[in-house]
């Protein structure tokens, strides 16, 4: 997952809104979002390399995402798959800050990554970049290769929009799903710098990426009221037809 847009009680009807990007290669085999046979109260979809998940939410309301920080200096091709961090927690019953704690000691063996957890008792973010647990409060926030509410041009595009929608009371998935189809790039000056070059730093600007061999392959969008109702849909995108095109198939909705 490379771009994560969230409210946290800033709605009077909503808990949690959230949507976001998986930005992945195209031949990295995955399954969609769905019901886990293995964990049956786990809706998430799945990483078949790797085994884990980028996001994903329980029947009891569990909900994790998670990012890669990039840094290509500090890249380690044999650290364990990130996913199974998400994957992990939606699995167990351990509270969300109780599940930092124990894995803070550990986090080093992954490579960068930013965490986003949520239950009961609230939502955190954890990155090992900073080695420190936050409580989220109210408010909208975005993530995608840095830091939580870094001064990307994406990020801060995409948390005004959903501001403005989160103001205007217009919250359908249309709405949702287009603020995700953004592909406008920045001017370069206006770029970060996180040593992959020009060229790719253009390429991963926008909200929606699209390239030849590496794109949004989903874009997902999670309600959750505060009597528990949770709604989640995903679209599905690769490069068979022309600009990303979701076909119906592609898009999958629940409600629990």
């Amino acid at each position: 997952m490379c771009l994560i847009l969230f409210a946290v009680d800033m709605h009077q009807d909503h808990r949690l809104i959230l949507c976001a990007n998986r930005d992945e290669f195209y031949d990295r085999p995955t399954a969609p979002l769905g019901w886990w046979e293995d964990h049956p109260m786990v809706l998430a979809g799945r990483d078949l390399k790797g085994g884990g998940t980028w996001m994903g939410i329980t029947r009891s309301g569990r909900v994790a995402g998670i990012t890669n920080f990039r840094d290509p200096a500090r890249l380690n091709p044999g650290a364990p798959t990130r996913g199974e961090l998400v994957s992990d927690f939606l699995c167990k019953d351990e509270s969300a800050r109780s599940y930092l704690e124990r894995i803070h000691s550990t986090s080093g063996k992954y490579n960068g990554f930013n965490l986003v957890l949520g239950d009961t008792t609230g939502f955190y973010y954890y990155s090992n970049y900073q080695n420190k647990i936050t409580t989220l409060s109210p408010g909208v926030y975005g993530l995608s290769n840095g830091l939580i509410d870094c001064d990307w041009p994406k990020v801060q595009k995409g948390k005004d929009r959903l501001s403005a929608l989160i103001n205007t009371g217009v919250l359908d998935d249309a709405s949702l799903f287009s603020l995700l189809k953004d592909r406008e790039k920045p001017l370069d000056h206006q770029l970060p710098d996180t040593g992959v070059g020009t060229a790719w730093e253009r390429i991963l600007s926008p909200l929606f990426i699209e390239s030849s061999g590496y794109g949004t392959r989903s874009s997902s969008v999670i309600r959750m009221d505060f009597q528990g109702q949770v709604y989640v849909a995903e679209r599905t995108f690769d490069n068979r037809e022309p600009h990303w095109q979701a076909r119906a198939s592609d898009t999958r909705v629940y409600q629990f």
